[in-house]
């Protein structure tokens, strides 16, 4: 009865070291994960939008240093409102193990810049300065979650 068991065992040990070693044959043809040429160009076309508004920072920078309250949540509300919908189709199409990161950085730039409007509408300098430093560095840290390639 014993020898049966062992046999048995041992049997079971091999058909699950078969089927393990299968799973991980280390497949030579799989091909590294990369960005399709369609999702790169969503990519590309949201990325645009997102630097256009990037470029507008030092114009959002005299305003704040103006305490130009209106001028300033005129920014906001025009070239810079797409920003949040361009971050969100560009993280949909970014790698699987790049979106956590760009999500986090995506709601924390859309966090800086409604509390740089809200001490605007409330024209606090104070929080004024100190949000446009978090919106400057939200675009800063953001940017450089996009892909190289669809910056060239």
């Amino acid at each position: 009865m014993l020898s049966a068991l062992r046999r048995l065992a041992a049997f079971c040990l091999c058909l699950v070291l078969c089927f393990g070693l299968a799973a991980c044959s280390g497949n030579a043809k799989a091909k590294p994960i990369t960005i399709s040429p369609d999702d790169m160009a969503v990519i590309r076309r949201q990325a645009e939008g997102f630097l256009s508004a990037q470029e507008r920072l030092p114009e959002l920078a005299t305003l704040v240093n103006q305490r130009d309250w209106t001028f300033t949540r005129n920014l906001i509300h025009g070239p810079m409102q797409e920003v949040g919908r361009e971050m969100l189709y560009i993280n949909q199409r970014l790698l699987p193990q790049d979106r956590a990161n760009a999500e986090a950085l995506a709601a924390s730039l859309k966090s800086s810049l409604a509390e740089l409007d809200e001490a605007a509408r409330l024209q606090d300098g104070t929080k004024l300065q100190k949000a446009y430093v978090d919106v400057a560095t939200g675009f800063s840290n953001y940017a450089k979650v996009i892909p190289a390639q669809a910056l060239s």
